[in-house]
């Protein structure tokens, strides 16, 4: 192997390498509108915020041409290009929307929605509020009757089981197990996004906070 030819090696495996970086990745936007969608059905269309605008593309979107050239990107290597795509097919499914549609996030979100009708009135109340880790938590027990106690508490409990089994099959639906923490985090935010004002909700440092 001549040594002209070694630094190119070299240099192809090492994009390769960064190739399947790159094409391997979480689809935030996806996994927040199917968590909005989901959301929507288990707390009720009403609950549904109206959508913001969408924003006007800036000057330099409407005219490509405003923007000055880059020139890092001037170096063509088209052969590149062809032997990443050989090796490594584009990855177009993440870019998708994540697929919601299994029996069992199905049943899911049926036994969320029915549990939704029993814990609203103490979201309300601020007796139980929404954790910075997609779950909920009884944290104020006071605001609840002594004889009732128990039942939230079971409440509680299905509601934080139905959810965890929710991230963990709608990760397993699309084919990829290891994006389930992501999806939980991803759920997390837009549970506190979109809950009704009044409700409680844990901050990302733990603390509690009021809508």
């Amino acid at each position: 192997m001549s040594l002209t030819r070694f630094p190119l090696i070299l240099l192809l495996g090492f994009y390769l390498t960064a190739c399947v970086t790159i094409n391997v990745y979480f689809p935030a936007a996806a996994a927040e509108k199917a968590a909005d969608q989901i959301i929507d059905k288990v707390w009720g269309e009403g609950n549904k915020k109206p959508e913001e605008p969408a924003k006007k593309p800036d000057a330099d979107h409407k005219n490509p041409a405003a923007k000055p050239a880059n020139t890092s990107q001037s170096f063509s290597m088209p052969w590149l290009v062809a032997m990443e795509n050989w090796f490594i097919p584009p990855v177009h499914a993440v870019e998708e929307d994540l697929d919601i549609s299994s029996p069992a996030i199905a049943t899911l979100k049926s036994s969320l929605a029915k549990r939704f009708k029993q814990l609203s009135a103490h979201y309300a109340s601020g007796a139980v509020g929404l954790t910075n880790d997609g779950l909920v938590e009884l944290r104020d027990a006071s605001l609840v009757p002594l004889n009732a106690r128990a039942q939230v508490n079971k409440l509680v409990q299905a509601e934080n089981s139905d959810r965890q089994d929710l991230y963990s099959e709608i990760a397993t639906a699309n084919n990829h197990p290891e994006w389930a923490d992501n999806i939980q985090k991803t759920f997390a935010k837009r549970w506190i996004d979109r809950a009704q004002k009044g409700w409680w909700y844990q901050t990302p440092k733990g603390d509690w906070k009021q809508k």
